[in-house]
């Protein structure tokens, strides 16, 4: 697979408590990393891309950690810059049955925070790459990455890369005067592929689907095919809008799903039934690199949705922000063997 792909945002340190404990029951936290646009890079690296990775990192033994984290599944961090004090962090507390999952972010004034215009050569980096990859995390960090972000997208544009975006609205992390409705659009005017779940299109553009009750499990699936072409319309640009459909029964219990539209038909992914869910944080992501790789290897929208679906599927069952599975062990579930069984 020589189509380079390129990805751009924040790595964090996760410190999360072991198993099912409360912040205040842990003695020790459980240190790993994580980040969306890592997370999807991983993904694909595992899917044996060739994956380049772009973000900013502070020079010191913590972000030299995050770096090792990245090459160890083969991530091309090469362009990654060094500045600024810290990594950010985020604290994970993982629920149980009805008691949610919690996360508490300690990132303010994170390496990447402090990123400018110009530190970045999009041009070099992104030439030889055929993908960009980013997330509306990214843009509202802070003023100076929402513009980095720009830059790399209007390079990507002028070359001809296909632009995804998972929009990933998180309202916790607009807070330096900008609001993601204000910010997210002239972004999203420049991308190919969008994803969202269903609050991002409603948060950030206005946009909201009937006839759902998320935290019943119960997902009305045609109910976004308006959703999807208003987003469409919104962003003409974009040839294929997909929703990831989520439905909480509780926290160890989702049901899980997706559906794509390509201008001119709604396609659905399968619905699994996700019972004793051992980590769901990054399982977005895990659907974004799935359906690039499906885009990329099948060049048939289904078996793209169903791949993305089934490796997300997949990540539920991984201790972790990374996916590590495999193609093989993806296009398993795709063929409908959940069983399980020990390989030998």
């Amino acid at each position: 697979m020589d189509q380079k792909i390129v990805t751009f945002g924040e790595i964090m340190l996760r410190l999360a408590t072991p198993g099912h404990l409360r912040f205040h029951q842990a003695d020790v936290l459980e240190a790993t990393f994580g980040g969306g646009e890592a997370n999807v890079a991983v993904s694909l690296a595992n899917y044996g891309f060739p994956v380049t990775y772009v973000t900013k990192l502070p020079k010191n033994d913590i972000g030299d950690a995050a770096v090792k984290s990245l090459r160890k599944y083969n991530v091309d961090t090469n362009e990654i810059v060094w500045g600024g004090e810290r990594l950010g962090i985020y604290f994970l507390e993982t629920g149980a049955v009805s008691r949610g999952s919690k996360v508490i972010y300690d990132r303010a004034h994170a390496s990447i925070a402090g990123i400018r215009k110009g530190e970045i050569d999009w041009e070099r980096i992104l030439g030889k790459a055929s993908w960009f990859h980013w997330t509306g995390i990214t843009p509202a960090i802070s003023q100076g990455a929402a513009d980095v972000c720009m830059e790399a997208i209007q390079v990507a544009n002028k070359m001809g890369l296909t632009v995804s975006c998972d929009l990933n609205y998180r309202k916790n992390l607009w807070k330096y005067g900008k609001t993601a409705g204000e910010v997210m659009p002239e972004l999203v005017k420049g991308v190919d592929i969008i994803l969202g779940n269903e609050e991002d299109a409603e948060k950030v553009f206005g946009i909201s689907a009937a006839a759902t009750d998320v935290t019943q499990g119960m997902i009305d699936v045609d109910a976004y095919q308006e959703v999807a072409e208003k987003l469409m319309k919104k962003f003409p640009k974009a040839s294929k809008v997909i929703i990831t459909l989520r439905g909480s029964i509780n926290a160890d219990h989702n049901t899980w799903s997706g559906v794509l539209w390509n201008g001119s038909e709604l396609l659905k992914a399968p619905s699994f039934d996700i019972t004793h869910i051992v980590d769901r944080v990054g399982g977005g992501d895990a659907f974004m690199g799935g359906l690039i790789f499906g885009l990329l290897n099948y060049k048939d929208d289904q078996k793209a949705l169903d791949f993305a679906a089934s490796a997300s599927c997949l990540k539920h069952t991984i201790k972790g922000d990374f996916n590590l599975v495999t193609v093989s062990e993806v296009e398993k579930l795709m063929g409908g063997d959940a069983s399980g069984r020990v390989s030998r």
